[in-house]
């Protein structure tokens, strides 16, 4: 049994943070998933991990994290295998606007997973907004993002995060979140941050690999959550605060939550709203 605070207090090394920027990444609401957070569990699971923000902030010694996104895997298991290789690759870059498409285009088939995970990190700080989306032919498709001094070479969190994987139990694996919520047992702690159900037609997107995430793959979340409730495991869901999620986790506790909405084009339509919810099956 692992608690909330345990991870962090064993931690010795810096503390890491998330290596990569995500779109729906939880940085600015980890506070209130922590809040929320059961106080005591078995082994940590996160089935859309993305930028890692929870992960990085319960630091639990046993978990299982796992994405769709081969790249994104790919980048966590190089940071956990040779950081000081990620580092050399990562210097190389430049941050000027012709390489940087060039870097885009480049076929990936024959890099080796250092190269790929170097591009992989090199696009997402250059990248405008730091944005992962791919098209309809699963090609990275975010134009360059004119930033003057990006933090490409990270260091530090690299090598924290290294630490972190290596002296802890944490699989990463590349499959999709049934596979993961399968492994789950009883009394475990599964966070589920999918790509979140349109506010309305233009307010959002759900392509971060190939394939969308509709209304359908929803529902069938919303099944996979209430088998693992019946199994009993301790969940916790964030999605956009619409009638079609609250309908679905009706028999849930569902907290609507102010955050913050950045995905309007027009500035005055952004700001703080209850714009999310966050469902868990316990008090």
């Amino acid at each position: 049994m692992q608690s909330l605070t345990q991870g962090r207090t064993m931690a010795s090394w810096t503390i890491p943070r998330p290596f990569v920027k995500w779109a729906g990444g939880k940085r600015q609401l980890v506070d209130l998933l922590l809040k929320n957070a059961p106080v005591s569990f078995n082994r940590y699971l996160e089935p859309f991990i993305g930028g890692g923000a929870l992960l990085f902030n319960i630091l639990p010694h046993n978990a299982i994290i796992s994405d769709i996104n081969p790249e994104l895997i790919n980048a966590y298991k190089v940071i956990a295998k040779d950081p000081e290789g990620l580092l050399a690759s990562l210097r190389l870059h430049r941050n000027e606007e012709e390489y940087f498409y060039q870097v885009r285009g480049m076929d990936i088939s024959n890099m080796s997973e250092i190269e790929r995970a170097s591009r992989f990190i090199f696009l997402n700080k250059t990248c405008f907004n730091g944005l992962y989306r791919e098209n309809s032919k699963g090609k990275f498709n975010v134009p360059f993002g004119r930033y003057k001094n990006p933090n490409i070479d990270d260091g530090d969190n690299l090598r924290a995060i290294s630490s972190y994987l290596n002296g802890s139990k944490i699989e990463i694996l590349c499959q999709d979140y049934k596979t993961t919520a399968g492994m789950a047992k009883a009394g475990d702690f599964v966070y589920f941050d999918p790509p979140y159900h349109p506010i309305s037609q233009t307010a959002s997107f759900t392509r971060y690999a190939k394939g969308d995430f509709a209304a359908s793959d929803q529902e069938a979340l919303a099944e996979t959550f209430h088998s693992l409730s019946k199994k009993g495991c301790h969940l916790m869901l964030s999605n956009s605060n619409v009638p079609f999620i609250r309908e679905l986790y009706k028999e849930f506790n569902v907290i609507e939550i102010e955050a913050s909405r950045f995905i309007n084009c027009k500035a005055d339509k952004r700001g703080k709203g209850l714009y999310e919810v966050l469902v868990k099956n316990y008090d």
